[in-house]
């Protein structure tokens, strides 16, 4: 699997790499309120801004890392999305956020001063392509919908908006990984070396971004899975503006297939099981349809806690973006994570753990149905189901935000295309 541009979770889990090969030197660095953008010109432009392409980093813990985009953008091992996109004579602008779990709609204020600064450093008058990985395609989409549906701002001069992996239709964090992280950060949030890990999960789970997001939300323990009053707000803005773009051509790829084949995770199953030195029999179930036990949670010497869903779909198997799989360089998934956290906290796993699973549903990366709705998920996608203008799913269910050659030429084709 490719390397991702966007890792969910990353220096929040305990196996994150600490570092990437540094960067080349951009060739320009904008400071913006409330980010960075780091600019690459085309070798074809004479280090002038000609037709500016802005790629918006996703949702992850702190700020932006330039390296990590980078690699994740141009040193993946299967297509150099840079590299293409300069041969074309696009120039680059990598958007970067000084706080990813920050507010979308705040984040999008920062991408439209970007927006505007590329404008004003353009040479010339071509169009910009703009769009972003994982929820940068959310906060884009925010972006270029306000600059036009607000009388004072300018023009976006923008003609394609494009999203990779985006949750149009909201994002799964399974509620027994959001269980479990809440769970033993009210135990062991206190404790040296994993309790500050547990916190800085817990307020990801938690932070604004996140809430907005996720489909089903629980701010801690015993609480019912519902979207978020956070969500709520950000759809209604997001309906107030529009919904979309309007005078843009819009576009977006999904990591996962348009098949309706799931990626292989049974609903029910057990993802994964502990005993030690402080939980006992300890363990998460994948997600299922019906009333459903999905964790049970016990500190040893203490009760135990049942965390309970109702009318939820069989997400956890479905076609789409999977977390982060793991990898040599230590990522960890989704109840790969969990894993993880219980070894650091001293306990025995069962072999057998099921690490990752479904993030971004296909239906959701290209707005193509309720990911709410079991029928939905598993059905086959077609252009005529997605609220955008084009689309492409992967040939397989693949790492989210992986940057393939399918997916990104056929990104880079349609860029081309739109003059």
């Amino acid at each position: 699997m490719s390397i991702p541009v966007v890792d969910v979770w990353g220096q929040v889990s305990p196996k994150a790499r600490s570092s990437f090969p540094p960067a080349p030197e951009p060739h320009d660095e904008w400071s913006l309120v409330g980010g960075t953008a780091w600019i690459y010109y085309s070798p074809l432009n004479r280090r002038q801004l000609v037709r500016p392409v802005i790629l918006s980093d996703g949702f992850s813990g702190g700020s932006s890392n330039l390296d990590q985009l980078w690699h994740g953008l141009e040193e993946n091992g299967d297509y150099r999305f840079i590299s293409e996109l300069h041969a074309t004579g696009r120039d680059v602008i990598i958007l970067g956020y000084d706080d990813r779990t920050a507010s979308i709609v705040n984040n999008a204020d920062t991408a439209i001063e970007c927006i505007r600064r590329a404008i004003g450093e353009r040479v010339g008058r071509a169009k910009l392509a703009v769009g972003g990985f994982s929820m940068g395609g959310l906060v884009t989409r925010c972006a270029l919908a306000r600059m036009e549906h607000d009388p004072s701002m300018p023009d976006h001069e923008t003609s394609l908006y494009f999203s990779y992996d985006t949750p149009h239709q909201g994002a799964w964090f399974p509620i027994a990984l959001q269980a479990f992280t809440h769970y033993a950060t009210d135990k062991w949030g206190d404790s040296p070396g994993v309790g500050p890990l547990l916190r800085q999960l817990s307020g990801l789970l938690n932070s604004p971004a996140a809430r907005q997001m996720a489909r089903w939300h629980i701010e801690k323990v015993g609480a019912t899975p519902t979207q978020s009053p956070e969500r709520v707000a950000f759809l209604k803005k997001l309906d107030e503006l529009g919904g979309w773009p309007r005078s843009v051509r819009k576009i977006g790829v999904a990591n996962g297939v348009a098949t309706g084949n799931g990626n292989g995770v049974k609903p029910a199953a057990t993802a994964v099981r502990c005993d030690g030195g402080t939980l006992h029999d300890t363990w998460l179930k994948t997600q299922a349809q019906g009333d459903q036990v999905v964790a049970r949670l016990q500190q040893t010497d203490d009760a135990a806690t049942s965390v309970r869903t109702s009318g939820l779909p069989d997400i956890d198997g479905a076609p789409g973006g999977l977390f982060t799989v793991p990898s040599p360089a230590g990522d960890t998934g989704s109840f790969g994570l969990a894993a993880a956290l219980m070894a650091l906290l001293g306990n025995t796993l069962d072999q057998d753990v099921i690490s990752t699973s479904c993030f971004i549903p296909s239906i959701s990366a290209v707005d193509a149905g309720d990911i709410g709705d079991q029928k939905a998920l598993y059905r086959p996608v077609t252009p005529a189901d997605s609220a955008l203008d084009a689309m492409l799913c992967a040939g397989r269910n693949e790492g989210h935000t992986s940057m393939t050659e399918e997916l990104g030429a056929w990104i880079v084709n349609e860029i081309v295309a739109c003059g």
